[in-house]
């Protein structure tokens, strides 16, 4: 259940999206508000119930590939009730001295250190009257099943017209790799890349008429299972055949590499987060974890995501704060040859394969510019 909620969740947040670069993760938001909403009151309570009604038991502890933790901070004199000291393990737990100088330290390293310095500092800042800051930290690292090689590419046509960027290519046999489904969107082209783990990157391409809000919603909320449509038909596809050493048929991709990273205020959206009512400094709205009362004071997430020819690799650190209220062999055969051209803007997900979790979700529109160079570059 808290898989389909996170997920729904993450397609919401897709449906906002502009069209600029960004990258975000549902999965980062989900469990603080899920830990929240037993211990609200009130509108408060009802708000984060519809949409994180749900604990967050994604089933991530055995992944090789992603890691999800999460802490609470509270300050050394905020009186906290038992049903929540329950529910927060110990180790899960830390103590803010009210002292911005000593804390913000200690958080930024927190951050730095469960994103394997990815995400160098916390997104929140606290203060001297923060009473409570809750925090998850996203990492996702995966190398390809089967690597691209990196190439200068110049497109000649849409957004990116001209430029010299840095495209990968590769072929492979897995045409099931390849989906084109019907949407509310219109005709969608999801291409699976396969993870050597338990993690995959789905990239989805629209028809160039669509917006960003709805390809990146559309391809979150589409069927996970299936052949979809005839592959010829779909945005970015074209269908050949060819002469080679075998009649086997293949796939061959070509995208480009991209590192998108940006920052969220969530409280700017906070009806879509289920925090409207619980920003409402005049009153309290947490009787189950203090006394005290206490308001959402700010609430924000970093994240990046690079796609490169060896691998994926995606960081989020979200942060929630509470104050008180108030040349080849001559070919012979003939195959089918399928190509995939993403050379336009387009959206992706880092998907848990295993249960279908979105991990990360976000939009490329800028591709990474090619810079020659004699030297390897990892992911």
């Amino acid at each position: 259940m808290s898989v389909e909620a996170a997920n729904a969740l993450t397609a919401r947040w897709a449906s906002t999206v502009d069209g600029k670069p960004t990258v975000f993760s549902g999965v980062g938001v989900y469990p603080l508000l899920a830990l929240l909403a037993p211990y609200a009151a009130g509108a408060a309570r009802d708000e984060l119930l519809a949409v994180a009604g749900a604990p967050a038991r994604f089933d991530l502890a055995d992944s090789p590939t992603t890691r999800l933790a999460m802490a609470v901070w509270s300050r050394h004199d905020l009186p906290l009730t038992s049903g929540w000291l329950d529910a927060v393990p110990e180790p899960m737990r830390g103590v803010l001295t009210g002292d911005p100088g000593t804390d913000q330290p200690v958080l930024d390293a927190w951050a730095s250190r469960h994103t394997d310095g990815l995400i160098p500092k916390m997104p929140v800042a606290v203060d001297d009257e923060t009473q409570l800051l809750l925090a998850s930290a996203l990492l996702v690292v995966t190398t390809w099943a089967e690597p691209f090689r990196e190439q200068w590419v110049q497109p000649g046509s849409g957004p990116w017209q001209g430029r010299d960027v840095t495209g990968l290519r590769r072929r492979t046999r897995d045409l099931g790799v390849l989906r084109v489904v019907d949407t509310g969107a219109g005709p969608l082209t999801l291409v699976t890349v396969r993870g050597s783990e338990d993690v995959d990157v789905v990239l989805a391409l629209g028809t160039p008429d669509r917006s960003a809000a709805e390809v990146l919603s559309a391809a979150i909320t589409a069927p996970g299972h299936g052949p979809g449509r005839a592959v010829t038909d779909g945005p970015g596809v074209t269908e050949q055949v060819v002469t080679a050493m075998d009649d086997q048929p293949e796939l061959e991709l070509s995208t480009v590499r991209f590192t998108v990273e940006d920052d969220h205020d969530l409280l700017a959206n906070a009806e879509m987060f289920g925090l409207r009512s619980a920003t409402d400094r005049s009153r309290g709205h947490f009787p189950g974890i203090s006394p005290k009362p206490l308001a959402v004071s700010a609430a924000r997430q970093s994240a990046v995501a690079t796609f490169g020819a060896k691998g994926f690799k995606a960081a989020a650190v979200t942060a929630m704060a509470m104050t008180a209220g108030s040349l080849p062999p001559k070919p012979t055969k003939r195959k089918r040859l399928v190509t995939v051209t993403i050379d336009r803007p387009f959206g992706f997900l880092a998907v848990h394969r295993r249960t279908g979790l979105v991990l990360v979700a976000g939009w490329v529109g800028e591709p990474d510019p090619y810079q020659r160079s004699t030297v390897p570059r990892g992911f």
